[in-house]
């Protein structure tokens, strides 16, 4: 990190077929030693899986994905006379589309058998319900925040 002056954030451009840039980001999340033609198989493959299970538009199923699998508070360790207090903080816009993204591309890739998209469209259709792995992580780190509701006047 450089000591001086703000680092610019990098533009990333949209998907080929849904002109989304909430859905390349997660492609590259996807994307394992920079093969992103298959990351881009994979996600567009897990997309056709949900629309075919939820006749829906699978864009609007992941967005609502992301909705829910984010959380609105977190809790970040701040050390106050000689111990270490859980403070909760809110989770910024961008943190909160990237924990999204992170938890259910992870409880995807755990998920038993089956191709990594099916595994992929079944974690999305999920967390689109607001049930699964994704959504349990979430529910657990607002349960975090709400019990040390007493240190939240030490926000920096």
């Amino acid at each position: 990190m450089p000591r001086r002056g703000d680092i610019p954030r990098r533009v990333i451009l949209p998907d080929a077929q849904y002109k989304n840039v909430i859905v390349q980001k997660f492609i590259n999340n996807i994307m394992e030693r920079g093969k992103k033609t298959t990351a881009t198989r994979l996600v567009y493959d897990a997309f056709k899986i949900v629309e075919e299970k939820t006749k829906k538009n699978p864009l609007e199923v992941f967005e609502s994905a992301m909705r829910n699998a984010g959380p609105s508070m977190e809790v970040k360790p701040r050390r106050v006379g000689g111990s270490t207090l859980q403070v909760p903080v809110e989770v910024s816009s961008d943190r909160r589309a990237a924990l999204a993204m992170r938890w259910v591309i992870g409880y995807a890739r755990s998920r038993g058998g089956r191709s990594f998209a099916e595994k992929l469209a079944a974690e999305i259709m999920d967390a689109a319900a607001n049930q699964g792995s994704s959504i349990k992580k979430k529910e657990e780190m607002h349960k975090m925040a709400e019990s040390n509701r007493a240190f939240a006047h030490y926000r920096w």
